[in-house]
């Protein structure tokens, strides 16, 4: 009996993107949460222009359509549903291995996102990136590895929908 499922190799390539994606981001958040306790240790810096500290997203991205109660909450789960199960069609069907990465890191992502709205109510965001100078702030939105996994993701999808199949036509 074929183990594969009829799934191919780039189908493949892009669940392992997407179950890499996942344990990373769950791990670092366990991590993040459990061990460090980042929640009691308040803001702690790394450098002059990254700081870890926890902020608790019950919205989407950039804390876009906040959702406090259970509707909107099991409302934002569902359309990460949607989207996944349709990402996932896309993913089976797609020709080369930066897209299949590319949809896999947007998957897996969306799916250690969703975790966290299962498991806390709301999706544990910690990176803050800034920049402050005597003269200037500016603070970057908080996030998560699954945020920038998804960010990667769509730049992949852009940059595959731009030049990567007119680069494959050409002679």
């Amino acid at each position: 009996m074929n183990a594969n499922f009829g799934i191919g190799t780039l189908a493949r390539l892009g669940l392992a993107t997407a179950a890499t994606t996942v344990l990373l981001d769950q791990a670092l958040k366990l991590w993040l949460l459990f061990v460090f306790d980042l929640a009691s240790r308040g803001v702690v810096r790394l450098t002059p222009f990254l700081d870890l500290v926890l902020i608790w997203n019950k919205g989407i991205s950039y804390g876009m359509f906040q959702q406090n109660g259970p509707f909107g909450q099991w409302a934002l789960l569902a359309l990460t549903t949607i989207a996944v199960a349709l990402l996932l069609v896309w993913l089976t069907r797609a020709e080369s291995r930066l897209l299949v990465v590319s949809l896999g890191l947007i998957i897996g992502g969306a799916a250690g996102n969703a975790i966290d709205r299962l498991a806390y109510g709301a999706v544990a965001d910690f990176v803050l990136l800034h920049l402050t100078t005597t003269s200037f702030s500016f603070k970057w939105y908080v996030f998560n590895l699954a945020d920038a996994a998804i960010v990667a993701g769509v730049a992949g999808l852009l940059y595959d929908s731009f030049a990567g199949r007119r680069a494959a036509k050409q002679p």
